[in-house]
C-alpha cells in the first residue's frame, strides 16, 4: 500500500453536514494518485473490483458496508456477478471531501485481507 493509502486508512472520517468547500483539483490529485486503481469522474471517485465468484463478490460488498457504518461515510455500489464498483462523494458539499480517500483507502485495505 503506497504511503499515502497508508496514512488514510488509518484515519477516520470527520462528520460533515456541508458548510465547507469541496477539494480543489489541486487537493484531490495527490491523494488520487495515491490510491491505487481508483479513478475521477466528475465529482466521484471510483474503482471496480473483480472476484473469482458472486460469493467472494457479496462477501468484499458486506465488508465494504460494515466499514462504511462505522465511519458513518456511505459509497454507491454497482453489484454484479464478479464485480463490485465502489464510488465515493460527499453528497453533504456536492463533492470530494477528504472522508472519500479515507474509505477509499480503507476498503483497499479490505481487499488485500
Amino acid at each position: 500500500m503506497a504511503d499515502i493509502a497508508h496514512e488514510l486508512a488509518r484515519k477516520k472520517c470527520a462528520p460533515c453536514e456541508g458548510g465547507v468547500a469541496p477539494l480543489t483539483e489541486a487537493q484531490i490529485r495527490p491523494l488520487l494518485k495515491g490510491l491505487s486503481g481508483w479513478a475521477q469522474e466528475g465529482i466521484k471517485i471510483y474503482k471496480e473490483y473483480k472476484f473469482k465468484n458472486h460469493f467472494e463478490t457479496q462477501a468484499f460488498a458486506n465488508a465494504v458496508m460494515w466499514v462504511s457504518h462505522r465511519e458513518d461515510h456511505h459509497p454507491m455500489l454497482l453489484v454484479g456477478y464478479n464485480t463490485c464498483r465502489v464510488e465515493y462523494w460527499t453528497h453533504a458539499i456536492g463533492g470530494l471531501s477528504e472522508n472519500d480517500f479515507i474509505c477509499a483507502a480503507k476498503v483497499d485495505a479490505l481487499f488485500e485481507i
